[in-house]
């Protein structure tokens, strides 16, 4: 059955990306924590201005694999 070859191959690309975006928060969490225990402002102002970007490609990515309902 070919939908539910599509289905599965869908989980599975989901499970992935979900993956990916866990540790990518994860490591800038880490960073944040890095970079609060220096006392390091650019390196959190470097870190604020990355979570924003990351942010905003998850949100497009979310929104453009999203079917509209």
């Amino acid at each position: 059955m070919a939908i539910l070859d599509d289905l599965k191959a869908q989980v599975e690309a989901n499970t992935q990306l979900e993956a990916s975006a866990v540790t990518l928060i994860q490591g800038i969490a880490q960073q944040l924590k890095d970079a609060i225990a220096a006392g390091d402002p650019v390196a959190l102002a470097a870190l604020a201005e990355q979570l924003h970007n990351s942010a905003a490609s998850l949100a497009d990515a979310i929104t453009a694999n999203t079917p509209a309902g």
